[in-house]
């Protein structure tokens, strides 16, 4: 991150410290949070993702979280029109935005919080918490809820919490990149204070990428930065805030962790430099709950390749009317 960058950071944290005061309650209640609870949820949307962002239009869908619900919301404003109207008759891929976030239930919240943040920069668009009730439960649940009563077992014994009685409560915190939000999500027991102590359910033991349904996310690597070096500092920064899960690939093969702290430099990253891939470089990272994580760079002919189809997606776009 350079100086400018990190001034930036700096101000934009200082704004939503500013904006904070006075709002969300549940959040006053964490006094080891680095990041005060924000304002209304809209302000707080458009004032960080705009500067975030630039005014992209990531901004404005972030604007109402489809998830973030409790029995006492107040219904949208405004009613639809007509240009809403006709772009309801569009296709389906015309009526989409793009990717707003992705999401990922850790097991704790300010770990994981530490981590998107303070270890790889992101900043903090809002959080938000205590979530329960009927209605949440079962924008959430309710397949998990089916799908328990097929199998004639307690839906609790196949991770399902219970929101709707409140026993469980669920906690979300907003992460502001570049060009995408991360969404942290904790499932937390209602005795538990928001932001500490681990997750209602247990973590999953087998986490290998191969499974069908897993997911990764993946950051992008500046032009201008030494790829090796990169995933030599991020393992050192982690392992000193006490994140041991955090741990790189090897592009060679190790058989212990001592002979992947023992190997070299150059086998911190998997250059490609031939076929359609020329020029991308990557490496796959557990994150410090457990998550799949990947770093890449693009270069060369593969950078070309996705600039020339992200121009040819923006002329589709552009002649849909879209």
């Amino acid at each position: 991150m350079t100086l400018h960058e990190r001034s930036t950071t700096k101000k934009r944290r200082e704004i939503m410290s500013d904006q904070a005061h006075g709002g969300n309650e549940a959040a006053h209640d964490e006094p080891d949070q680095k990041e005060p609870a924000g304002p209304d949820r809209r302000t707080v949307l458009r004032t960080a993702g705009a500067a975030a962002i630039g005014g992209m239009a990531v901004a404005s869908a972030m604007d109402t979280p489809a998830f973030a619900q409790t029995a006492a919301a107040a219904p949208s404003a405004g009613a639809p029109t007509a240009a809403a109207g006709a772009r309801d008759q569009a296709p389906l891929g015309a009526r989409l935005q793009g990717i707003q976030h992705f999401g990922l239930t850790v097991q704790n919240m300010n770990r994981a919080f530490e981590f998107y943040t303070e270890v790889l920069g992101g900043s903090e668009v809002m959080r938000d918490g205590d979530f329960h009730g009927e209605k949440i439960h079962n924008t959430l649940l309710v397949d998990q809820e089916i799908l328990a009563r097929e199998r004639k077992v307690n839906s609790r014994t196949i991770g399902v919490p219970d929101l709707k009685d409140g026993a469980q409560r669920l906690d979300v915190r907003f992460v502001q990149f570049d060009n995408v939000v991360i969404e942290l999500l904790q499932y937390r027991d209602v005795q538990q204070p928001m932001g500490n102590g681990d997750s209602w359910a247990e973590p999953r033991d087998h986490m290998s990428p191969a499974y069908p349904r897993s997911m990764h996310i993946c950051f992008y690597i500046r032009d201008d930065v030494d790829f090796n070096k990169f995933v030599h500092d991020l393992e050192a920064e982690s392992a000193r805030r006490g994140m041991t899960q955090v741990k790189a690939n090897r592009v060679i093969t190790v058989t212990s962790e001592q002979e992947r702290l023992a190997a070299p430099l150059d086998a911190n990253t998997n250059k490609i430099t031939e076929g359609k891939s020329n020029g991308w470089s990557l490496i796959y990272c557990k994150g410090p709950e457990g998550e799949q994580i990947e770093f890449v760079q693009a270069l060369g002919p593969v950078k070309k390749t996705f600039e020339e189809a992200m121009a040819a997606r923006r002329r589709m776009v552009a002649a849909s009317g879209g």
